[in-house]
């Protein structure tokens, strides 16, 4: 199965989001390349995988991880995003790169803090002018991804093409959730504001990862 599907480079594939993102794609049976500063973090998350019937996972450095991939997703921290960038730029020319960061301001998180390019995928897009840069998973909770139970949560798909979100929404179907086109990069902005609109919301109402629903489509 996996021979005919794309080949995903998950960078910051060590942490919560990306192991979560790189096992579910892993059990549906896509290629995963585990992204990571430190080798030999990733090749221990890879082999973590590895023990899933349908993974052929590895563990890489960053710009190894970028190169193999044909589509690769960067789940990394806002205060690590322009040098992670700049590391895989040489090697992400023509491919979607998927971006899941939300740039939180580090005292306090339940604020909206975007940075002054509107969001952090217009950050990347023009830092990476040769790919197509997708918003996405913005809110889904890390650790609901670690489980096998459905997660109760649409995912926004922000990006210029509609081709390019189709890719992605496939991949998002793939995990069991549903995609939803949500319009141009700069509608990002929202998408990753409204992160932090879900973290106030788990404090308030004591919630276990709040997610969002869009209501009244097929």
């Amino acid at each position: 199965m996996s021979a005919s599907l794309p080949t995903l480079a998950v960078i910051g594939g060590t942490g919560p989001l990306g192991s979560g993102l790189a096992g579910r794609l892993a059990r549906a049976g896509y290629p995963v390349v585990i992204g990571s500063r430190a080798p030999d973090r990733a090749q221990a998350t890879a082999a973590s995988l590895g023990a899933l019937p349908a993974s052929p996972a590895r563990g890489e450095g960053n710009a190894a991880a970028a190169m193999a991939g044909d589509i690769v997703i960067l789940t990394v921290p806002w205060s690590s995003h322009p040098a992670i960038i700049a590391e895989l730029a040489p090697h992400v020319a023509g491919k979607i790169v998927i971006d899941t960061t939300v740039p939180l301001a580090p005292q306090h998180p339940a604020r909206v803090a975007l940075p002054a390019e509107g969001s952090a995928a217009q950050s990347a897009q023009r830092r990476l002018p040769t790919a197509r840069v997708v918003a996405a998973f913005h809110h889904v909770a890390a650790h609901k991804l670690h489980k096998n139970d459905p997660i109760d949560c649409d995912v926004l798909v922000f990006g210029d093409a509609r081709a390019d979100r189709d890719t992605v929404i496939a991949l998002v179907a793939a995990i069991g959730l549903r995609g939803v086109h949500a319009g141009p990069l700069a509608n990002a902005a929202a998408g990753e504001a409204l992160t932090s609109v879900l973290i106030g919301i788990n404090r308030t109402y004591k919630a276990d990862g709040a997610g969002i629903r869009i209501t009244g489509i097929a």
